[in-house]
């Protein structure tokens, strides 16, 4: 009988000849859908006939991410949130925000120079989540000052009182806040799956060693029709 494609691929060094990850038992009342980081700020783009050669450059160089996101991540996101709604499973959301003005409230990786260094005051739009992947209803959403989830936020607690064991996860940057949530959830003790193509990093390249380097010690990854597939129940 023929593995399920994930069960095969994105395989490191460290797990190439790894039995096959059994099949993850997802139970009502016990598998969450927890979206990282899908916030305003890393949609928006400027005009492009308003750069100067550098930022052109730069326009061009994060144009693959965008059109990613756009016609690939946000769909399947979408998809996992009407599944899981649909299903009266729980659907959270992480933001990366600061509680200050001026962010002296972050964490020492969000004030250090480079493009990680973003001031997102919590009530600021840059900070909202995209609307086509908001929150309905009474869905938690935890504001963090870290790249992890759980570190910098109650959401251990709150998964903890849920009832959760099995956490989906998606979202942005894969190599940054999803894969720093993900380890995270993987030494809690949580099991995780990383629904791969509701994921991005900047680059490709960077998007795929990631996925490589968590798979089958931190996470299963695996595409959203087969997270689909192990889904308890039928829509409602």
């Amino acid at each position: 009988m023929n593995q399920p494609a994930w069960k095969t691929a994105f395989r490191s060094f460290y797990y190439a000849d790894a039995p096959a990850p059994e099949d993850p038992e997802l139970l009502a009342g016990k598998v969450a859908l927890l979206v990282i980081d899908v916030q305003n700020v890393y949609l928006a783009r400027p005009d492009p006939l308003t750069l100067d050669a550098v930022g052109k450059a730069s326009f061009d160089a994060w144009t693959p991410f965008h059109e990613r996101m756009q016609t690939l991540v946000l769909p399947n996101i979408e998809r996992l949130q009407a599944a899981f709604r649909g299903r009266g499973l729980e659907v959270l959301h992480a933001r990366i925000a600061c509680h200050t003005q001026d962010g002296r409230d972050r964490s020492l990786s969000q004030k250090l120079p480079g493009w990680n260094n973003l001031l997102l005051p919590k009530n600021d739009w840059e900070s909202q989540i995209a609307p086509a992947i908001a929150p309905v209803g009474d869905e938690i959403v935890v504001t963090k000052t870290t790249d992890s989830a759980l570190t910098g936020t109650n959401l251990r607690l709150i998964l903890t009182n849920l009832g959760i064991t099995h956490v989906v996860c998606c979202g942005i940057f894969t190599d940054q806040c999803v894969a720093s949530t993900v380890r995270s959830l993987a030494d809690e003790s949580f099991f995780v799956l990383v629904a791969e193509d509701a994921c991005a990093a900047g680059s490709d390249t960077l998007h795929r060693a990631e996925l490589e380097i968590m798979n089958l010690i931190y996470c299963n990854v695996m595409a959203t029709r087969d997270v689909l597939g192990y889904l308890p129940g039928e829509a409602e």
